[in-house]
């Protein structure tokens, strides 16, 4: 039984393949686990299941800085997700050295960080991946060690000039060759206790969250880039779902009824981040607004792609109060309990 517990230690699989793993170990040792072995060994596996208790949202990359001396903006995203005394790193900006800049003067410290979600390849989500990780290593060795990502991100996106349009792609080796590791995921797992990541989002509604230009290789030759690997991190509460998306590529509505559908059919209490609908018509809005009704959505904080008109039109369909339906900027919150923290800008 000994060596089934390192089968076990790895905090990013779920119960079903964790179990999985430990049957198909002991069947290499030519050793039996019985269902009472594989539950004494995964019992902390069990864990996973619980809802989230403490949960907060911070926003460190966006267009908008919140308050003075409190960040920098950029056309970018990322968020820090702190559940239950584990934090997760959601995206990395676009520049460099802006969210090391941000959580700086944010009195946020990242060194404890070791894992960090890309919900897509794009540059203005990925960029401050190689920064985070150097700089980061110096203090903590295993701080933005490992990348979790959608199937498929690394699939070549040539631009019309030949150059390459995926952002992600030309990190990858320095990334690795500074020790750090990229788990690549095809459907959804809870990768902490109540923390779930979608996969690559289904899109059963007509949601094109995407340029309609961009091109990506495959492997019967080139095709539209819809971005198929958009996902997004999802956190289980006892108060409903909270959804934090990059750019909600795969469709805000998409997204969240996959999220409904693989973690648990409970209401959205929060969205927060990115949903590309800066571009969307009035009545897109309105159909948007009618499922979110439907989904029990209580809090937006809208930031970097969800555009700032579409925030207030959402707002305004959804009849929420001001302070539940918010701009996001750097250092902008949502505290499950507690609500947005806008701060000055956008309050």
């Amino acid at each position: 039984m000994q060596v089934s517990f390192q089968v076990f230690k790895s905090s990013t699989k779920s119960w079903t393949d964790l179990c999985g793993e430990a049957a198909a170990f002991a069947s290499e040792k030519g050793k039996e686990l019985t269902l009472l072995a594989i539950l004494t060994v995964a019992l902390p596996a069990l864990a996973l299941a619980e809802p989230a208790k403490a949960v907060k949202v911070t926003v460190l990359s966006t267009m908008l800085a919140g308050n003075p001396g409190g960040g920098i903006g950029e056309w970018g995203f990322a968020a820090l997700l702190e559940v239950d005394g584990r934090r997760l790193l959601v995206d990395t900006g676009a520049r460099q050295e802006t969210l090391l800049r941000n959580a700086s003067e944010l009195g946020i410290d990242l060194s404890d960080v070791t894992d960090v979600v890309l919900t897509h390849n794009h540059s203005d989500h990925t960029g401050g991946l190689i920064a985070l990780r150097r700089e980061l290593a110096r203090q903590n060795p295993r701080a933005i060690s490992r990348a979790h990502v959608g199937s498929g991100i690394f699939a070549p996106r040539p631009n019309a000039n030949g150059s390459e349009g995926n952002g992600l792609l030309p990190l990858k080796p320095t990334f690795e060759g500074l020790g750090g590791v990229f788990v690549e995921h095809a459907s959804a797992v809870e990768l902490l206790p109540g923390v779930w990541l979608t996969g690559p989002v289904p899109r059963p509604h007509p949601e094109r969250n995407w340029s309609g230009v961009g091109q990506v290789k495959t492997a019967t030759g080139m095709a539209e880039d819809t971005i198929p690997e958009d996902m997004s991190v999802v956190v289980d509460t006892e108060e409903g779902l909270i959804v934090i998306s990059g750019c909600g590529h795969a469709g805000m509505i998409n997204t969240l009824e996959y999220a409904r559908t693989k973690v648990r059919a409970a209401p959205v209490l929060a969205a927060i981040g990115g949903f590309h609908l800066l571009a969307a018509t009035d009545s897109s809005l309105q159909w948007t607004s009618a499922r979110l009704r439907e989904a029990g959505l209580r809090y937006l904080l809208g930031a970097h792609c969800t555009g700032i008109e579409a925030v207030y039109r959402l707002r305004s369909l959804l009849g929420l109060p001001r302070e539940a339906a918010v701009v996001g900027a750097v250092g902008s919150s949502f505290t499950m309990g507690k609500g947005i923290e806008a701060l000055a800008l956008a309050r």
